[in-house]
Protein backbone atom coordinates (compact mmCIF):
# COMPACT_ATOMS: atom_id res chain seq x y z
CA UNK A 1 0.00 0.00 0.00
CA UNK A 2 1.17 3.56 -0.97
CA UNK A 3 2.12 6.07 1.71
CA UNK A 4 -0.31 8.80 1.21
CA UNK A 5 1.94 10.97 3.31
CA UNK A 6 4.74 9.90 0.09
CA UNK A 7 2.32 10.25 -2.77
CA UNK A 8 -0.35 12.23 -3.62
CA UNK A 9 -1.78 11.46 -6.56
CA UNK A 10 0.40 9.92 -8.06
CA UNK A 11 2.68 13.02 -7.15
CA UNK A 12 6.15 12.02 -5.05
CA UNK A 13 6.72 13.90 -1.96
CA UNK A 14 10.18 15.31 -1.41
CA UNK A 15 12.08 13.52 1.77
CA UNK A 16 12.11 16.96 3.10
CA UNK A 17 8.96 17.38 3.31
CA UNK A 18 7.80 13.90 3.91
CA UNK A 19 10.46 13.77 7.05
CA UNK A 20 8.82 16.69 7.96
CA UNK A 21 5.05 14.97 8.25
CA UNK A 22 6.45 12.08 9.63
CA UNK A 23 8.08 13.90 12.63
CA UNK A 24 4.57 16.12 13.24
CA UNK A 25 3.03 12.76 13.54
CA UNK A 26 5.73 11.69 16.37
CA UNK A 27 5.38 15.05 17.78
CA UNK A 28 1.28 14.71 18.24
CA UNK A 29 2.25 11.65 19.77
CA UNK A 30 4.72 12.79 22.31
CA UNK A 31 1.89 15.41 23.06
CA UNK A 32 -1.39 13.93 22.75
CA UNK A 33 -0.47 10.28 23.01
CA UNK A 34 -0.91 7.27 20.51
CA UNK A 35 -4.66 5.31 20.93
CA UNK A 36 -4.48 3.56 17.85
CA UNK A 37 -4.58 -0.10 19.96
CA UNK A 38 -7.77 0.93 22.02
CA UNK A 39 -10.94 -0.49 21.37
CA UNK A 40 -13.14 2.18 21.96
CA UNK A 41 -17.17 1.26 22.67
CA UNK A 42 -19.83 2.58 20.35
CA UNK A 43 -22.84 3.91 21.26
CA UNK A 44 -25.75 5.33 19.07
CA UNK A 45 -28.60 7.32 20.09
CA UNK A 46 -30.87 9.96 18.89
CA UNK A 47 -29.56 13.46 18.79
CA UNK A 48 -31.88 15.68 21.26
CA UNK A 49 -31.15 18.67 19.32
CA UNK A 50 -31.59 17.86 15.99
CA UNK A 51 -32.88 14.23 15.99
CA UNK A 52 -36.43 14.63 15.62
CA UNK A 53 -35.75 17.41 12.74
CA UNK A 54 -32.75 15.93 10.79
CA UNK A 55 -33.25 12.52 11.55
CA UNK A 56 -29.60 12.49 13.20
CA UNK A 57 -28.03 10.10 15.37
CA UNK A 58 -24.79 10.59 17.37
CA UNK A 59 -22.07 8.10 17.07
CA UNK A 60 -20.85 8.15 20.83
CA UNK A 61 -17.28 6.58 22.13
CA UNK A 62 -18.37 5.85 25.12
CA UNK A 63 -19.25 2.78 27.90
CA UNK A 64 -22.23 1.01 27.73
CA UNK A 65 -25.35 -0.57 25.80
CA UNK A 66 -26.21 1.13 22.57
CA UNK A 67 -30.18 1.54 22.79
CA UNK A 68 -29.51 1.81 19.13
CA UNK A 69 -28.26 -0.45 16.10
CA UNK A 70 -26.62 0.64 13.01
CA UNK A 71 -28.88 0.68 10.18
CA UNK A 72 -26.42 -1.08 7.74
CA UNK A 73 -29.05 -1.01 4.82
CA UNK A 74 -30.24 2.79 4.76
CA UNK A 75 -27.50 4.46 7.06
CA UNK A 76 -24.81 7.06 6.19
CA UNK A 77 -22.03 8.64 8.03
CA UNK A 78 -21.55 12.24 8.03
CA UNK A 79 -17.95 12.92 9.40
CA UNK A 80 -17.31 16.45 11.09
CA UNK A 81 -15.42 18.56 12.87
CA UNK A 82 -16.38 21.47 14.57
CA UNK A 83 -13.96 24.32 13.29
CA UNK A 84 -16.05 27.70 13.30
CA UNK A 85 -19.45 26.57 12.17
CA UNK A 86 -18.77 25.72 8.23
CA UNK A 87 -18.11 21.98 9.06
CA UNK A 88 -21.40 21.65 11.43
CA UNK A 89 -23.51 23.64 8.95
CA UNK A 90 -22.64 21.58 5.88
CA UNK A 91 -23.12 18.30 7.93
CA UNK A 92 -26.49 19.17 8.57
CA UNK A 93 -27.27 20.16 4.95
CA UNK A 94 -26.37 16.47 4.65
CA UNK A 95 -28.22 14.94 7.24
CA UNK A 96 -31.39 17.21 6.03
CA UNK A 97 -30.93 15.55 2.35
CA UNK A 98 -30.30 12.38 3.32
CA UNK A 99 -33.32 12.42 5.80
CA UNK A 100 -35.40 13.56 2.86
CA UNK A 101 -34.01 10.73 0.45
CA UNK A 102 -34.90 8.00 3.12
CA UNK A 103 -31.69 7.41 4.66
CA UNK A 104 -30.54 7.94 8.45
CA UNK A 105 -27.86 10.04 9.12
CA UNK A 106 -25.62 8.94 11.58
CA UNK A 107 -23.33 11.81 12.83
CA UNK A 108 -19.45 11.37 13.90
CA UNK A 109 -18.21 14.59 15.34
CA UNK A 110 -14.15 13.72 15.29
CA UNK A 111 -13.71 16.81 17.86
CA UNK A 112 -16.37 15.31 20.05
CA UNK A 113 -14.31 12.17 21.53
CA UNK A 114 -11.98 14.15 23.90
CA UNK A 115 -10.89 10.94 25.12
CA UNK A 116 -9.12 9.76 22.24
CA UNK A 117 -5.89 11.51 20.71
CA UNK A 118 -7.89 12.22 17.07
CA UNK A 119 -9.94 15.23 18.99
CA UNK A 120 -7.12 16.30 21.05
CA UNK A 121 -5.43 16.87 17.97
CA UNK A 122 -8.25 18.67 16.06
CA UNK A 123 -8.94 20.30 19.35
CA UNK A 124 -5.22 21.96 19.14
CA UNK A 125 -5.42 22.49 15.85
CA UNK A 126 -9.29 24.28 16.03
CA UNK A 127 -7.56 26.56 18.56
CA UNK A 128 -4.87 27.66 16.73
CA UNK A 129 -6.93 28.04 13.52
CA UNK A 130 -9.28 30.39 15.77
CA UNK A 131 -6.71 32.30 17.03
CA UNK A 132 -5.45 32.85 13.83
CA UNK A 133 -9.17 34.19 12.99
CA UNK A 134 -9.43 36.57 16.04
CA UNK A 135 -5.26 38.46 15.14
CA UNK A 136 -6.33 38.52 11.25
CA UNK A 137 -8.36 41.89 12.17
CA UNK A 138 -4.51 43.09 12.38
CA UNK A 139 -3.52 44.40 9.00
CA UNK A 140 0.30 43.51 9.24
CA UNK A 141 -0.78 39.84 10.84
CA UNK A 142 -3.75 39.61 8.14
CA UNK A 143 -1.13 40.66 5.40
CA UNK A 144 1.84 38.54 5.95
CA UNK A 145 0.73 35.51 7.99
CA UNK A 146 -2.90 34.96 8.03
CA UNK A 147 -3.97 35.50 3.87
CA UNK A 148 -0.69 34.02 2.57
CA UNK A 149 -1.25 30.52 4.86
CA UNK A 150 -5.09 30.83 3.94
CA UNK A 151 -4.48 30.62 -0.05
CA UNK A 152 -0.65 29.45 -0.79
CA UNK A 153 0.27 27.29 2.84
CA UNK A 154 -2.92 25.04 2.64
CA UNK A 155 -2.52 25.25 -1.21
CA UNK A 156 0.69 22.72 -1.23
CA UNK A 157 0.86 19.01 -1.57
CA UNK A 158 3.20 19.12 1.42
CA UNK A 159 0.86 20.44 3.57
CA UNK A 160 -1.40 17.44 2.84
CA UNK A 161 1.29 15.23 3.54
CA UNK A 162 1.78 16.34 7.30
CA UNK A 163 -2.17 16.09 7.42
CA UNK A 164 -2.30 12.73 6.06
CA UNK A 165 0.09 11.68 8.91
CA UNK A 166 -1.96 13.01 11.42
CA UNK A 167 -4.81 11.55 10.11
CA UNK A 168 -3.51 8.14 10.90
CA UNK A 169 -3.99 9.03 14.47
CA UNK A 170 -7.30 9.86 13.91
CA UNK A 171 -8.38 6.44 12.43
CA UNK A 172 -8.85 4.98 15.47
CA UNK A 173 -12.68 6.11 16.05
CA UNK A 174 -13.71 4.07 12.93
CA UNK A 175 -12.34 1.43 14.07
CA UNK A 176 -15.52 -0.45 15.08
CA UNK A 177 -17.98 1.16 12.89
CA UNK A 178 -19.20 -1.55 10.11
CA UNK A 179 -16.93 -0.84 7.43
CA UNK A 180 -19.39 -1.04 4.26
CA UNK A 181 -21.94 1.61 5.89
CA UNK A 182 -20.68 5.24 3.40
CA UNK A 183 -18.89 8.08 5.23
CA UNK A 184 -19.46 11.44 3.88
CA UNK A 185 -16.60 13.85 5.55
CA UNK A 186 -17.94 17.55 5.70
CA UNK A 187 -13.68 18.07 6.40
CA UNK A 188 -10.79 16.49 4.95
CA UNK A 189 -9.83 14.74 8.09
CA UNK A 190 -12.99 13.04 8.90
CA UNK A 191 -12.41 11.51 5.25
CA UNK A 192 -8.76 10.97 5.18
CA UNK A 193 -9.42 9.08 8.13
CA UNK A 194 -12.15 6.89 7.40
CA UNK A 195 -9.66 5.81 4.51
CA UNK A 196 -6.79 5.31 6.59
CA UNK A 197 -9.53 2.85 8.62
CA UNK A 198 -10.58 1.22 6.08
CA UNK A 199 -13.69 2.17 5.65
CA UNK A 200 -15.19 0.95 1.78
CA UNK A 201 -16.93 4.20 0.71
CA UNK A 202 -16.14 8.20 1.66
CA UNK A 203 -16.64 11.03 -0.28
CA UNK A 204 -14.89 13.64 0.63
CA UNK A 205 -17.24 16.60 0.28
CA UNK A 206 -15.02 19.81 -0.27
CA UNK A 207 -16.42 22.87 1.57
CA UNK A 208 -14.36 25.68 -0.21
CA UNK A 209 -13.82 26.63 -4.16
CA UNK A 210 -10.31 27.90 -4.18
CA UNK A 211 -8.47 24.80 -4.86
CA UNK A 212 -6.17 23.80 -1.84
CA UNK A 213 -4.23 20.41 -1.50
CA UNK A 214 -5.60 20.95 2.30
CA UNK A 215 -8.77 19.15 1.03
CA UNK A 216 -7.17 16.16 -0.45
CA UNK A 217 -8.88 12.60 1.22
CA UNK A 218 -6.98 10.41 -1.41
CA UNK A 219 -8.98 6.89 -1.45
CA UNK A 220 -12.54 9.22 -1.26
CA UNK A 221 -14.41 10.45 -4.12
CA UNK A 222 -14.09 14.55 -4.13
CA UNK A 223 -17.27 16.01 -4.42
CA UNK A 224 -17.03 20.06 -5.58
CA UNK A 225 -19.46 22.87 -5.01
CA UNK A 226 -18.61 24.87 -8.06
CA UNK A 227 -17.73 24.46 -11.66
CA UNK A 228 -15.11 27.13 -11.77
CA UNK A 229 -12.86 24.91 -8.81
CA UNK A 230 -13.25 22.11 -11.16
CA UNK A 231 -10.09 22.43 -13.07
CA UNK A 232 -8.15 23.48 -10.47
CA UNK A 233 -8.59 20.36 -8.50
CA UNK A 234 -8.27 18.04 -11.22
CA UNK A 235 -5.04 19.28 -12.24
CA UNK A 236 -3.84 20.01 -8.57
CA UNK A 237 -3.08 23.84 -10.16
CA UNK A 238 0.02 25.48 -8.14
CA UNK A 239 -0.04 22.87 -5.76
CA UNK A 240 3.51 21.85 -5.97
CA UNK A 241 5.13 25.48 -6.65
CA UNK A 242 5.18 26.21 -10.41
CA UNK A 243 5.62 22.49 -11.45
CA UNK A 244 3.41 20.52 -13.49
CA UNK A 245 1.45 18.31 -11.13
CA UNK A 246 -0.15 15.05 -12.25
CA UNK A 247 -3.79 15.01 -12.25
CA UNK A 248 -6.31 13.76 -10.39
CA UNK A 249 -7.80 10.74 -11.25
CA UNK A 250 -11.31 11.60 -13.51
CA UNK A 251 -13.45 9.46 -11.44
CA UNK A 252 -12.44 10.88 -7.82
CA UNK A 253 -13.70 14.15 -8.85
CA UNK A 254 -17.17 15.42 -9.12
CA UNK A 255 -19.29 18.59 -9.02
CA UNK A 256 -22.46 18.22 -7.37
CA UNK A 257 -23.51 21.80 -6.68
CA UNK A 258 -24.14 23.75 -3.24
CA UNK A 259 -24.45 22.03 -0.24
CA UNK A 260 -27.81 22.64 1.23
CA UNK A 261 -30.78 22.18 3.62
CA UNK A 262 -33.26 20.17 2.17
CA UNK A 263 -35.95 22.47 4.18
CA UNK A 264 -34.37 25.50 2.26
CA UNK A 265 -34.25 23.78 -1.19
CA UNK A 266 -37.69 23.33 -1.08
CA UNK A 267 -39.05 26.36 -0.14
CA UNK A 268 -37.41 28.46 -2.28
CA UNK A 269 -39.92 29.82 -4.89
CA UNK A 270 -42.11 30.44 -1.45
CA UNK A 271 -39.33 32.68 0.40
CA UNK A 272 -38.09 34.43 -2.67
CA UNK A 273 -41.60 35.28 -3.78
CA UNK A 274 -42.46 36.33 -0.11
CA UNK A 275 -39.06 38.67 0.04
CA UNK A 276 -40.19 40.45 -3.06
CA UNK A 277 -43.82 41.04 -2.08
CA UNK A 278 -41.93 42.51 1.75
CA UNK A 279 -40.28 44.83 -0.40
CA UNK A 280 -43.43 45.81 -2.99
CA UNK A 281 -45.31 46.43 0.39
CA UNK A 282 -42.67 48.31 1.74
CA UNK A 283 -42.57 46.18 4.74
CA UNK A 284 -39.70 46.18 6.96
CA UNK A 285 -36.49 44.63 5.35
CA UNK A 286 -35.14 42.25 7.32
CA UNK A 287 -31.19 41.65 7.90
CA UNK A 288 -29.53 38.24 9.30
CA UNK A 289 -26.79 38.84 10.83
CA UNK A 290 -24.71 35.80 11.54
CA UNK A 291 -21.58 35.52 13.56
CA UNK A 292 -19.22 32.49 12.56
CA UNK A 293 -17.25 30.15 15.19
CA UNK A 294 -14.64 32.28 15.32
CA UNK A 295 -16.29 35.26 16.45
CA UNK A 296 -14.44 37.70 14.18
CA UNK A 297 -17.26 40.15 12.79
CA UNK A 298 -18.52 42.16 15.96
CA UNK A 299 -17.02 45.57 14.95
CA UNK A 300 -18.57 44.99 11.26
CA UNK A 301 -21.91 44.14 12.98
CA UNK A 302 -21.59 46.90 15.49
CA UNK A 303 -21.66 49.08 12.59
CA UNK A 304 -24.54 47.83 10.96
CA UNK A 305 -26.87 48.25 13.87
CA UNK A 306 -25.65 51.64 14.67
CA UNK A 307 -26.27 52.81 10.85
CA UNK A 308 -29.77 50.96 10.76
CA UNK A 309 -30.83 52.00 14.12
CA UNK A 310 -33.53 55.14 12.91
CA UNK A 311 -34.81 52.26 10.19
CA UNK A 312 -35.43 50.38 12.90
CA UNK A 313 -37.06 52.60 15.30
CA UNK A 314 -38.87 53.41 11.74
CA UNK A 315 -39.95 50.41 10.90
CA UNK A 316 -38.02 50.27 7.70
CA UNK A 317 -35.89 47.79 8.88
CA UNK A 318 -35.40 44.76 11.40
CA UNK A 319 -32.54 42.51 12.58
CA UNK A 320 -31.99 39.15 13.71
CA UNK A 321 -28.63 38.92 15.30
CA UNK A 322 -27.59 35.41 15.76
CA UNK A 323 -24.67 35.29 17.88
CA UNK A 324 -24.41 31.41 17.93
CA UNK A 325 -22.97 30.14 21.57
CA UNK A 326 -21.08 33.41 22.01
CA UNK A 327 -23.25 35.36 24.05
CA UNK A 328 -20.10 38.04 25.34
CA UNK A 329 -20.81 39.35 21.70
CA UNK A 330 -24.12 39.84 22.27
CA UNK A 331 -23.46 41.35 25.74
CA UNK A 332 -20.12 43.70 24.25
CA UNK A 333 -23.11 44.98 21.36
CA UNK A 334 -25.30 45.95 24.29
CA UNK A 335 -22.59 47.71 25.94
CA UNK A 336 -21.88 49.59 22.91
CA UNK A 337 -25.05 50.26 21.90
CA UNK A 338 -27.25 51.29 24.31
CA UNK A 339 -30.05 52.13 22.51
CA UNK A 340 -30.56 48.53 21.13
CA UNK A 341 -31.61 47.30 24.24
CA UNK A 342 -35.22 48.89 24.47
CA UNK A 343 -36.01 47.67 20.92
CA UNK A 344 -34.90 44.18 21.10
CA UNK A 345 -35.77 41.03 21.94
CA UNK A 346 -33.46 38.37 23.10
CA UNK A 347 -34.55 34.35 22.33
CA UNK A 348 -31.80 32.92 24.69
CA UNK A 349 -31.01 28.99 25.30
CA UNK A 350 -35.25 28.44 24.17
CA UNK A 351 -34.78 26.46 20.99
CA UNK A 352 -38.54 25.53 21.20
CA UNK A 353 -39.23 29.30 20.75
CA UNK A 354 -36.36 30.20 18.45
CA UNK A 355 -38.49 27.57 15.88
CA UNK A 356 -41.63 29.25 16.83
CA UNK A 357 -40.29 32.36 15.62
CA UNK A 358 -38.66 31.41 12.62
CA UNK A 359 -42.31 29.89 11.71
CA UNK A 360 -44.25 32.43 12.90
CA UNK A 361 -41.95 35.58 10.86
CA UNK A 362 -42.76 33.36 7.47
CA UNK A 363 -46.25 34.97 7.12
CA UNK A 364 -46.13 37.55 9.91
CA UNK A 365 -44.80 40.86 10.53
CA UNK A 366 -41.08 41.49 12.06
CA UNK A 367 -39.77 44.93 13.81
CA UNK A 368 -37.58 45.86 15.68
CA UNK A 369 -34.04 43.77 16.85
CA UNK A 370 -34.28 40.25 17.61
CA UNK A 371 -31.56 38.50 19.38
CA UNK A 372 -30.39 34.87 19.15
CA UNK A 373 -28.43 33.32 21.17
CA UNK A 374 -28.06 28.91 22.28
CA UNK A 375 -24.96 27.74 24.39
CA UNK A 376 -25.50 24.07 22.32
CA UNK A 377 -23.46 24.28 19.45
CA UNK A 378 -26.43 22.67 17.13
CA UNK A 379 -28.83 24.86 18.26
CA UNK A 380 -26.53 27.86 17.61
CA UNK A 381 -25.89 26.92 14.22
CA UNK A 382 -29.15 25.67 12.92
CA UNK A 383 -30.47 28.57 14.49
CA UNK A 384 -29.23 30.35 11.54
CA UNK A 385 -30.81 28.23 8.94
CA UNK A 386 -34.52 28.33 10.68
CA UNK A 387 -34.12 32.32 10.58
CA UNK A 388 -33.08 32.13 6.64
CA UNK A 389 -35.61 31.13 5.19
CA UNK A 390 -37.57 34.21 6.40
CA UNK A 391 -34.81 37.06 6.29
CA UNK A 392 -34.78 39.38 3.00
CA UNK A 393 -30.82 39.97 2.96
CA UNK A 394 -28.05 37.37 5.22
CA UNK A 395 -25.31 39.41 5.95
CA UNK A 396 -22.51 36.75 6.25
CA UNK A 397 -18.37 36.68 5.83
CA UNK A 398 -18.10 34.87 1.97
CA UNK A 399 -17.66 31.12 3.91
CA UNK A 400 -20.26 28.17 3.83
CA UNK A 401 -23.13 30.39 3.67
CA UNK A 402 -21.89 31.72 0.37
CA UNK A 403 -23.36 29.10 -1.62
CA UNK A 404 -27.35 29.47 0.43
CA UNK A 405 -30.23 30.25 -2.06
CA UNK A 406 -30.54 33.54 0.22
CA UNK A 407 -30.08 37.31 -1.21
CA UNK A 408 -26.59 37.63 0.25
CA UNK A 409 -24.29 41.03 1.51
CA UNK A 410 -20.61 39.76 2.09
CA UNK A 411 -18.71 41.33 4.49
CA UNK A 412 -14.53 41.15 4.91
CA UNK A 413 -13.47 37.61 4.53
CA UNK A 414 -11.83 36.01 7.12
CA UNK A 415 -8.79 34.20 5.05
CA UNK A 416 -7.74 35.03 1.50
CA UNK A 417 -9.83 31.43 0.05
CA UNK A 418 -13.44 32.64 1.20
CA UNK A 419 -12.56 35.18 -1.39
CA UNK A 420 -14.06 33.02 -3.84
CA UNK A 421 -17.27 32.74 -2.24
CA UNK A 422 -18.23 35.51 -2.98
CA UNK A 423 -16.84 35.81 -6.52
CA UNK A 424 -18.67 32.95 -6.83
CA UNK A 425 -22.29 34.00 -5.46
CA UNK A 426 -21.99 37.35 -8.19
CA UNK A 427 -21.96 35.56 -10.78
CA UNK A 428 -24.91 33.21 -9.79
CA UNK A 429 -26.39 36.43 -8.82
CA UNK A 430 -27.27 35.78 -5.41
CA UNK A 431 -25.09 37.65 -3.43
CA UNK A 432 -22.85 40.87 -3.49
CA UNK A 433 -19.61 41.33 -4.09
CA UNK A 434 -17.13 41.50 -1.19
CA UNK A 435 -17.50 44.24 1.08
CA UNK A 436 -14.06 44.60 2.51
CA UNK A 437 -14.43 47.61 4.87
CA UNK A 438 -17.18 49.01 6.76
CA UNK A 439 -18.19 51.71 4.06
CA UNK A 440 -18.42 49.77 1.47
CA UNK A 441 -20.79 47.49 3.91
CA UNK A 442 -22.67 50.58 4.92
CA UNK A 443 -23.25 51.48 1.22
CA UNK A 444 -24.82 47.98 0.37
CA UNK A 445 -26.86 48.12 3.65
CA UNK A 446 -28.30 51.81 2.07
CA UNK A 447 -28.41 50.14 -1.74
CA UNK A 448 -30.80 47.24 -0.34
CA UNK A 449 -33.05 49.45 1.91
CA UNK A 450 -33.58 52.22 -1.05
CA UNK A 451 -33.65 50.27 -4.11
CA UNK A 452 -36.70 48.26 -6.09
CA UNK A 453 -34.39 46.31 -8.14
CA UNK A 454 -31.71 44.38 -6.17
CA UNK A 455 -33.41 42.46 -4.04
CA UNK A 456 -35.52 41.67 -6.22
CA UNK A 457 -33.86 40.35 -9.26
CA UNK A 458 -31.76 38.40 -6.61
CA UNK A 459 -34.40 36.43 -5.91
CA UNK A 460 -34.98 35.75 -9.59
CA UNK A 461 -31.63 34.69 -9.49
CA UNK A 462 -31.96 32.00 -6.98
CA UNK A 463 -35.61 30.91 -7.96
CA UNK A 464 -33.64 30.58 -11.33
CA UNK A 465 -30.39 28.62 -10.14
CA UNK A 466 -32.71 26.28 -8.83
CA UNK A 467 -34.20 25.29 -11.90
CA UNK A 468 -30.57 24.20 -12.45
CA UNK A 469 -29.87 21.98 -9.69
CA UNK A 470 -27.42 24.75 -8.37
CA UNK A 471 -28.51 24.06 -4.82
CA UNK A 472 -29.19 20.25 -4.93
CA UNK A 473 -25.48 19.36 -3.73
CA UNK A 474 -26.63 17.74 -0.89
CA UNK A 475 -28.83 15.06 -2.16
CA UNK A 476 -26.22 14.37 -4.93
CA UNK A 477 -23.38 13.92 -2.17
CA UNK A 478 -25.92 11.44 -0.44
CA UNK A 479 -27.26 9.53 -3.55
CA UNK A 480 -23.51 9.58 -4.40
CA UNK A 481 -22.29 8.03 -1.34
CA UNK A 482 -25.26 4.83 -1.54
CA UNK A 483 -24.62 4.39 -5.35
CA UNK A 484 -20.80 3.51 -4.45
CA UNK A 485 -22.30 1.11 -1.64
CA UNK A 486 -24.74 -0.28 -3.98
CA UNK A 487 -22.04 -0.74 -6.53
CA UNK A 488 -20.13 -2.87 -3.69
Amino acid sequence: MVDKSKVIFGNVISDKDYKKACNTKKKNIKKYGDDSNVDYNIVISKNEHIGDSLGVYDVLLKDGASPEKFDKEKGVIVGNIRMGFGHYRISMAMASAAKALGYTPYWMDLNGYPQTTCTKVISAQNDLYSLGSRLSKNKLFNKFVWEPMNYEGFRKLSYNSSDQKNAELMATVYKNVPKDIPVIGTHAWPAQAAVHAGMKYVVNAIPDNWPMALHFAEGAVHAIQCKNAYMGYRICNGMSKDAVCNPMPNDDLVYTGHYIDHELVSNIEADCQARIDRKKNGKPMRFLLTIGGAGAQKEIFAAIIKYLLPDIKANKASLYVNVGDYKNVWDDLLNEIPEMKEISTEHFNEFDKTTKFAEDALSGDVIGIHGFYHENIFEAVYCTNLLMRSCDVLVTKPSELAFYPVPKLFIKRVGKHEMWGAIHSAEMGDGTLECRDIPHTLQMIDIFMKDDKLLTEMCESIKLNKTIGLYDGAYKVVELAMNMKNRG
